[in-house]
Order: C-alpha cells, then structure tokens, then sequence
C-alpha cells in the first residue's frame, strides 16, 4: 500500500519562484494581514488565517522525515514568522532533527511580523536553521503603501529588513513595478530606491501588479488609478535602476508577470541592466520581451 503524502495542504498554495524545488510546509493557513488591496492570494473562504495545530506540523515534520529527502523547506504559508519565537524555534529544531538533511528553511515575512521580535530572537531563529526572508515592501513610498492598505510605511519596512540583516538572516525583498499607477509612479520608483539603497538587501526582484480576477477591489482604496502600460513600466523600472546604489545585490525581474527578464548585480551589472530597459523602450521588437500569452500571475 503506498503510503499518502505526510503534508495535509489546504490549497491554493503559494511559493516564491526560487522555492520551486522546495518541501513547502504550512505551519500557518493564509495571511494575518490579508488587507494589501492589491493581494488575491489569501482571499478564498478556506484561507481564512489561522495558526495551525502544533502538534499535528510536528507529525508530518517527522513523517516528511520518515518518506522525503529534501535539502530545503519552505514555511507557508503567507507570514510564518508571525508565530511566536518559542513556536518558531520548536519547529525549526524538529526539522532538523528529523530531516537533517535540510540546508536552509526559508519564509515570507511581513514587516508587521517582526514589530515585537528582538534581534536576538531572530539570531536564535537563524542559528537554528532559519536562513532567507521573503520581504514584500511592494514600495518604499508611504502614499502608494497607504493607498493600497499594505498597513506599512518606508520607516516599518526599513526597521524589519534592518533587523533581519544584523540577525544574519538573507533579505530577498520584491518591489511591485505600476503598484502606483502613472500619477504616483516617480515617487513610487525614487521612494523604493531610497528604501533598497538604506536596506541594502542581499537580493532584490520586481514583480509586475497584476490582477487576475479584476481591479475592483483594488480600485476601492487607489482613486484615480491608471495602470502603466508596457513601455511605462519599463521607463518606472529605469527610473528605479538608475536609482539604486547597492553594493552587492543580486537582481532579478525574471517572475512570470514581468515583460522583460533582467538579471544581474548590483552595482557591477547596473550598466547593462540599464541597456536592456533602453533597448526594450527604444526597439521592443529586437528585446525579447514575453508575450501576454507567456506571462502570468
């Protein structure tokens, strides 16, 4: 008889790309935010947020254990790292007690999240295992953060990311390219170079905003809104590039929403990534740009 598989999922189920050959592990259901306007991720009735059940993420951590060879996992599922430390760590030990085998455990983390964590928690998470946070700042400008309800501000985004750096815990950090429409476009570029450039993260992507199941809900906070066409995003990711002043961050817009794939360092590949854009704005035809059948959410 085989044996079914040792994680219950309550779908849909989320990851980022660079997780694709990740065990995902929910040790949470759904998002405690869940109020980005942008976001339709947790929306469904089943993704209502909860905590889920200790023991019962304990057991199919040692089953995983007894039927998986995994060398990374992934803890879903929006924000894990709003569990309490004491939580945290438990399960933290118990992975690498029973699949000793893992590498590195990553997971989204809001800003909100590490409000009330010290530094030295979050040694202690990354001492025990915890190696990369997923932080979606979406902007660095507090205007385009309140106007699609991220309940965050360039000042609370920095705080986080400053705290996970000194704790030794990898910052990939995601800026949404026409998050401010045309009116709000140049300071939401400026605003997110400011926070990237002050941060200093140790990877960098930019996802384009999409919305799969209409606007509406999106359009209720952001008046006004007109969304970028294609050369307009591109000139907003220039305006973003050119900005930038980091040191050593890997660079990525290679997620499937995006038009153009960029990828790189910065600051050594500055210069090239730049091009590209140019080209992309200038002579599309000769780019390599995704068509609309390519792209997705």
């Amino acid at each position: 008889m085989t044996a079914s598989f040792p994680i219950d999922y309550i779908e849909p189920v989320f990851r980022p790309p660079s997780e694709a050959h990740s065990l995902i592990l929910p040790v949470t259901n759904g998002c405690s935010w869940n109020s980005c306007t942008f976001c339709e991720m947790y929306t469904q009735p089943q993704k209502k947020f909860r905590a889920r059940d200790e023991a019962q993420v304990l057991e199919e951590i040692r089953r995983c254990g007894e039927q998986l060879i995994a060398q990374r996992v992934f803890l879903a599922d929006g924000d894990a790292l709003v569990l309490p430390t004491r939580r945290l760590l438990t399960i933290l030990r118990a992975i690498a007690e029973h699949m000793p085998e893992v590498e590195r455990v990553s997971s989204y983390c809001l800003p909100r999240n590490l409000r009330k964590k010290s530094v030295d928690e979050l040694k202690e998470l990354a001492d025990a295992g915890l190696r990369m946070a997923y932080v979606g700042a979406e902007s660095g400008d507090d205007e385009v953060l309140a106007r699609v309800n991220k309940g965050e501000t360039f000042e609370s985004t920095l705080s986080a990311l400053e705290k996970l750096g000194e704790a030794g815990i990898t910052r990939s950090v995601m800026i949404l390219n026409g998050l401010g429409g045309r009116v709000l476009s140049a300071q939401h570029a400026d605003n997110s170079a400011r926070l990237m450039n002050a941060a200093q993260p140790e990877f960098l992507s930019t996802l384009v905003v999409s919305f799969p199941t209409g606007e509406a809900r999106f359009r209720q906070g952001f008046d006004g809104y007109e969304p970028l066409g294609q050369a307009e995003l591109f000139l907003e990711v220039e305006r973003l590039l050119r900005g930038l002043e980091l040191k050593d961050t890997v660079f990525r817009s290679d997620h499937a929403s995006n038009y153009l794939v960029l990828k790189g360092n910065l600051g050594a590949d500055k210069a090239r990534m730049l091009a590209q854009v140019r080209q992309a704005i200038e002579r599309p035809e000769q780019a390599r740009l995704r068509q609309e059948w390519q792209r997705g959410l």
